[in-house]
């Protein structure tokens, strides 16, 4: 019988876990999970551990949900997988017809791919390859946000801005032009998001005014910027955003892999701006936390660019041994068909006005810049001085001491940095959301004492 310690000691053996100084684990051990039940994981010792972050934001409806698991055994028993080169399957293309369905208008076209990054790598190279159809080879460049994340592969590392990530790396990466971006927490006092989202968005426009012949496509997190802090800005910048895109013949990636699927107070970001990129990258959320799969929607246009005899060598060869997965497709069939069936949308809005109320009271806490929320996310960012704003040093690791507190007391928080975030399953209920906040209130003293 298995215990924490008994394979903790085994894992840290032979394995390599992601974004972790491996160290760390001398002082502060591992947590092994045994089951999941609802918005509950609990180790092989008993203890429980309420998931306040939907383990790295892809669990929508809870661990062990009944109908996305009876969805599941039903697909393992047909088929588990098959090449997607020349073979089609059920649960793809009826996947790919719901998501077409409820995609904002004009995204007609579904690529698979493997994860959030794969399908940032899809986009890009479809956008670039697009132009290159069209014969203007010459538009090659990306422009991307600072503070933006993307993902891990080289490509969606490039694309991104985090410095933490992106550094160590640079001399790999392809050059990409970065323009400032319309991060509300630096917005002027007394000016409102939408008005700071507006006057940052002049930025934009130079740069695409300067660059636009040779660039195929900006990339952007519409509304949260979330590895960069969860950062937020006003809907009015994507529309803006849109329109530039239009009038300088530029593609619009939106990277909707963490914001997707109702996390933001719509099925979808973009629809709070009632526009549609040429490109939407999903993945995360898509199949309900339970398997990889990543999904690129984009326009009838761009599909038909690469639409042509073998001979002239136009096709798109990107691929993955594992795309379009039948169980990814199942799961993330069941997904859909639970928004379809319940009022999530409305349900998550009613969560997120009790996700407000429960954060309150950190606004006037004397080590709290800001409290910010969309949708289904909140964000206290901590610092060492309100009135300026200073940070604290990022070698203190002020958000990790909330991290161990939180944990002590059964709640999963990973704050990023000093940023303590709530980002919850759909079906958390009202005493859990309390439970997260109380936690996380308790934490946050402990953190900043000196």
């Amino acid at each position: 019988m298995s215990s924490n310690q008994s394979l903790a000691k085994r894992d840290l053996a032979v394995l390599w876990h992601p974004c972790t100084q491996m160290k760390d684990h001398e002082s502060f051990p591992l947590i092994p999970i045994k089951s999941g039940q609802g918005v509950w994981l609990e180790d092989f010792d008993g203890n429980r551990y309420l998931d306040a972050i939907s383990s790295w934001w892809v669990n929508l409806f809870g661990h062990a949900n009944p109908a996305i698991n009876a969805a599941l055994k039903a697909q393992l028993d047909s088929l588990e997988h098959v090449i997607f080169a020349g073979f089609t399957h059920q649960s793809a293309v009826e996947l790919a017809e719901k998501l077409v369905d409820v995609a904002p208008a004009g995204l007609v076209r579904c690529f698979y791919a493997d994860n959030g990054s794969a399908a940032v790598e899809v986009a890009l190279k479809m956008s670039f390859h697009y132009w290159r159809n069209q014969g203007q080879s010459q538009k090659t460049k990306f422009i991307t946000l600072e503070n933006s994340y993307h993902g891990e592969t080289l490509g969606a590392l490039a694309v991104g801005n985090v410095a933490l990530y992106k550094e160590t790396y640079a001399p790999l990466l392809m050059e990409v032009i970065t323009v400032p971006g319309p991060d509300c927490y630096v917005r002027e006092p007394g000016e409102t998001c939408a008005e700071y989202s507006m006057r940052r968005f002049e930025l934009m426009e130079q740069a695409l005014q300067r660059h636009a012949e040779s660039v195929c496509a900006v990339i952007i997190e519409p509304l949260v910027q979330c590895a960069g802090n969860m950062r937020m800005y006003d809907p009015v910048y994507l529309s803006l955003l849109r329109a530039a895109c239009d009038k300088y013949h530029v593609h619009l990636i939106a990277d909707e892999i963490a914001v997707g699927f109702g996390r933001t107070g719509t099925l979808f970001a973009c629809e709070q701006a009632s526009i549609s990129p040429d490109f939407m990258c999903l993945s995360k959320g898509l199949t309900g936390g339970y398997l990889p799969l990543s999904a690129v929607l984009t326009t009838e246009q761009v599909y038909q660019a690469f639409y042509d005899d073998y001979q002239r060598l136009t096709a798109f060869l990107h691929s993955h041994s594992y795309t379009g997965n039948a169980l990814a497709c199942r799961a993330a069939l069941a997904t859909l068909n639970i928004f379809q069936q319940q009022p999530i949308i409305a349900q998550n809005k009613q969560l997120a006005a009790i996700m407000a109320q429960a954060t309150e009271r950190f606004k006037a806490h004397p080590n709290v810049a800001e409290v910010r929320q969309t949708g289904m996310i909140v964000a206290i960012e901590l610092v060492k001085n309100k009135r300026t704003r200073e940070p604290y040093p990022w070698q203190e690791r002020r958000g990790l001491k909330v991290y161990h507190y939180a944990l002590s007391k059964g709640v999963l928080l990973r704050p990023l940095g000093n940023v303590i975030y709530f980002m919850p399953p759909y079906i958390i209920t009202e005493a859990e959301l309390m439970l997260v906040a109380e936690v996380a209130w308790q934490g946050l003293q402990l953190a900043v004492k000196d």
